[in-house]
């Protein structure tokens, strides 16, 4: 894909994360990674939305706000509370919060029952069944663990269901959506997770019941109030609704009118199903465009573990950027795990000695050794040279020459560990080279020529790394550029949108000569072993 051309408009989610209960590590995950793309999509200078939000109503809602005691839309407000907050606390820019409980959100899903209405794809029938409250899904026999228990909730068995639901005609679909993934194979990412979803679909699609009775919390069924819609069919609406200008009227016709189709779907392998089958199918029975991707990534576990409550292993996220900080999280969660795979965090053996290694020696003990250098033998001055002059064989220039390429491509692909090890392999040329070239050598011989070039290539890779990896760590890139003498903010969305030239600032070579340098401080503490650790 190329993003070079003309600005253009780029649509991003995440999932609408349910509000059964509090965000988890798994929920930060793929929020931090959107927000990642977005703010690389920003860099290309293209006018970017980035969604996130809540997943309000079903059963398990109901049961939830009954076991508090409370009503499931005060329930349902401390939750989404929680929710900001962490978003908030790792720097999460998003640009739309959608609610399904938000009243435009209903006037949104009863246009688009009726379209999928009118067009046959809605039918009465018995419903029969094993039913997982918490996946708020039937199950078929061999989906299911010994005890009739859910593979993806073990903890807890289904429960037997016999009753009367609206259905959607997704068998109608399988045809034309076995022509879709055959014609557009990107259209679910990664390749493992394609092949999951040709798989199910090879096997002949059920139509699914997209309605519940005896539910009161959700909208009902337009033509037959006494049904409520079921939750996926609200759900995944909820991605139109967040298109609408807050002050436009919730028409469908409105919310497609400017960001419409969505880029990128980001989720959690457990809903793939949901968005690459159900989800297209819905969108053809009302006559809407399909999205561009869904990319459905990993799990996470924990010291090698199932993180679960039964197991009482959580990671509280919001507890994990007290202690460490925002760009820490961003880094390990972007930097250690092969995006669409599962990856495993480890306090002591791996978060905190790589985020040592990486941030605090590498990169801030380059920085900071070179501006103090500068300081001492160039007046606290940008070395007066041309990168341009820098001879090609120079090894930082070398790297720096193709770098912004290699890292775009790798954040086109979502392939955000490969962008940090590229950009990290830069930065551990630059501590090599600078112990080579010795300029403090250099200097006690008189060759200032020399001591300028050295430091001048050093500070410009430092620099370029900044900037490409501003997109997972904002707050360190910010202190970099500070410390080189800019005045960018890279939290600043309008200074970044008015100031995106990517094949500029992502080249090599293009520090200014003689600019004022700010004061040498780190730009990364160094991590101890938290008592709480575990």
């Amino acid at each position: 894909m190329n993003y070079t051309d003309s600005k253009k408009t780029f649509a991003l989610t995440t999932p609408l994360y349910y509000v059964n209960d509090i965000p988890h590590i798994g929920s930060a995950y793929t929020t931090i990674a959107a927000d990642v793309v977005a703010r690389y999509q920003r860099m290309r200078g293209n006018s970017v939305l980035l969604i996130t939000g809540n997943d309000e109503h079903g059963q398990k809602i109901e049961r939830a706000a009954q076991a508090r005691g409370l009503s499931p839309q005060v329930h349902c407000d401390e939750i989404v509370t929680g929710f900001e907050k962490l978003w908030q606390k790792l720097n999460i820019q998003y640009d739309r919060f959608s609610r399904t409980t938000a009243e435009r959100h209903h006037a949104i899903v009863k246009e688009f029952f009726h379209r999928v209405w009118d067009a046959g794809d809605i039918y009465l029938s018995q419903q029969k069944g094993w039913y997982c409250v918490a996946c708020e899904e039937f199950k078929e026999e061999r989906e299911l663990l010994e005890g009739r228990r859910c593979s993806l909730h073990p903890n807890k068995e289904v429960e037997w269901r016999d009753e009367e639901n609206y259905f959607f005609r997704l068998s109608k679909y399988q045809t034309q959506l076995e022509k879709l993934y055959q014609e557009r194979p990107d259209f679910i990412q990664p390749e493992t997770r394609r092949n999951e979803v040709l798989n199910f679909v090879s096997q002949g699609l059920q139509d699914f019941s997209i309605s519940r009775v005896n539910l009161d919390w959700g909208f009902p069924i337009p033509t037959d109030p006494k049904h409520t819609i079921y939750v996926w069919f609200d759900a995944l609406l909820g991605y139109v609704t967040a298109l609408l200008e807050p002050d436009e009227e919730p028409t469908i016709k409105n919310a497609l009118a400017k960001w419409w189709p969505i880029d990128l779907h980001l989720i959690g392998k457990d809903i793939l199903r949901f968005h690459a089958v159900y989800w297209p199918a819905m969108l053809m029975s009302a006559n809407v465009a399909l999205p561009g991707r869904v990319f459905g990534h990993g799990f996470l576990t924990k010291d090698g573990q199932k993180i679960s409550k039964t197991l009482g292993n959580t990671i509280d996220p919001i507890a994990l950027v007290d202690r460490y900080g925002a760009d820490a999280v961003r880094y390990y969660f972007m930097k250690e795990i092969e995006f669409g795979k599962d990856g495993d965090f480890n306090e002591v053996n791996r978060f905190i000695p790589i985020l040592n290694a990486d941030l605090a020696n590498d990169l801030g003990n380059l920085l900071n050794r070179t501006l103090k250098m500068a300081y001492k033998y160039c007046g606290g001055e940008v070395p007066n040279v041309n990168g341009a002059d820098i001879p090609a064989e120079n090894p930082l220039k070398t790297i720096g020459l193709t770098l912004g390429t290699q890292v775009a491509q790798a954040y086109e692909n979502l392939a955000f560990s490969n962008a940090c090890e590229a950009v990290l392999g830069m930065i551990r040329t630059g501590n090599k080279y600078i112990d080579e070239q010795a300029p403090w050598t250099l200097y006690k011989q008189g060759n200032q020529p020399a001591v300028e070039q050295v430091l001048y290539s050093v500070l410009e890779s430092v620099r370029l790394a900044a900037y490409l990896l501003s997109p997972i760590i904002p707050g360190i890139s910010n202190d970099i550029y500070q410390q080189l003498g800019f005045g960018t903010n890279f939290n600043d969305k309008t200074q970044l949108s008015n100031t995106a030239d990517f094949t500029v600032h992502a080249s090599w070579g293009t520090l200014p000569a003689k600019q004022k340098l700010g004061e040498p401080r780190p730009i990364f503490q160094k991590l101890e072993v938290a008592e709480t650790s575990s």
